[in-house]
């Protein structure tokens, strides 16, 4: 094994130029409960270019290795590391402390690549807790599209105990992002009918080939959440991941049921909305409005297990890049010309 690495780091946040490649980074060192990866594959999410552009809302370092999403193979282990071994295949888990249960005070300032180096490197520690088995059916691009998207999308259909995803529900996602096609793929495979938002015809045509059963062109039609609840027979949608944010949260309360259940997990459309919904919307349409910040490590394993059973493949663009070329992924990323997970080779 090699002493030293190749290692992009978060050097500020005015812009992409403040990512920075070290040739020669140090291989980080094993403590006792921690697991040495060799990344073979990471993959980027919105939130990883926020954090060049100081536009991020959570716990954050100068100096951190960027991105929270990587798999890759198992190099070496602590002596007291029990859950790996050498060889096993494994992927980072978003928030390093939050193993089960809700989040709190300590665990969500644990984030991989937001204040806990992350996967755009050849080599990683982390506690042995930290880290989860790849499913079995997926490559290292595919896993590595696990860690955020996909661990979102799985949380905002089955995190509220009280009213997680049953066959039958409708599901709105907004979007050809990672989260939103995820979502797609959740959604059908429970035998729920999906809605989905996109602002061209080719996106409409990969979405219903992905599943969806009904497709709006937001473009086309600005009114687009009476729509959605006109294509459930006026009853509708029960679970909307929310990615738009204030400027598109005013369609989704159009559309949500009652009881129904809209996970905000983004502002991919600013954070500023012309008219910003209130709390008196989520009265009078008699719902529940719930922010989420990815999902638990338990949340993460029982995603595994239905990712296996039901053979669901990720979607990747068909660009990916290698480890030395990450801050032209961030600006191809940036200008909205991937579709589904974005992902990043490395060696």
């Amino acid at each position: 094994m090699p002493s030293t690495q190749k290692q992009w780091t978060v050097g500020g946040t005015s812009g992409f130029d403040d990512l920075k490649l070290n040739d020669s980074a140090p291989i980080p060192e094993l403590g006792d409960k921690d697991v040495l990866v060799k990344f073979h594959g990471a993959s980027l999410n919105y939130r990883d270019l926020i954090i060049l552009k100081g536009m991020y809302p959570f716990a954050q370092r100068e100096g951190v290795v960027p991105a929270s999403d990587g798999a890759g193979t198992v190099e070496a282990v602590g002596k007291h590391v029990h859950r790996f071994k050498k060889g096993d295949k494994v992927i980072t888990l978003f928030n390093q402390a939050h193993l089960a249960g809700s989040l709190d005070g300590y665990s969500v300032t644990t984030g991989v690549g937001g204040t806990i180096d992350g996967a755009l490197r050849q080599y990683g520690a982390y506690d042995e807790q930290g880290l989860v088995p790849m499913p079995s059916n997926l490559n290292f691009l595919e896993g590595a599209s696990l860690t955020c998207a996909g661990l979102t999308a799985w949380n905002g259909l089955y995190g509220l105990e009280s009213r997680k995803l049953m066959p039958g529900d409708w599901v709105l996602t907004q979007g050809t992002g990672g989260v939103s096609i995820f979502a797609v793929q959740f959604a059908k495979a429970a035998g729920a009918k999906v809605i989905a938002t996109t602002s061209s015809k080719d996106k409409a045509e990969k979405l219903k080939s992905f599943g969806a059963d009904e497709v709006i062109n937001y473009k086309d039609d600005s009114n687009w959440g009476e729509t959605a609840k006109k294509l459930t027979g006026g009853r509708g949608v029960q679970h909307i991941l929310e990615v738009g944010g204030p400027n598109t949260m005013a369609q989704s309360l159009k559309a949500i049921s009652i009881d129904g259940v809209i996970s905000i997990i983004g502002f991919l459309g600013g954070a500023k909305g012309e008219k910003q919904p209130s709390f008196m919307d989520c009265l009078s349409n008699i719902c529940t409005v719930r922010g989420v910040l990815v999902g638990s490590r338990m949340q993460f394993e029982e995603m595994n297990r239905a990712i296996e059973a039901n053979n669901i493949k990720p979607v990747i663009d068909e660009k990916v890049f290698k480890l030395e070329e990450a801050k032209e992924a961030y600006q191809y990323m940036w200008d909205q010309k991937h579709f589904g997970k974005l992902c990043i080779s490395i060696e």
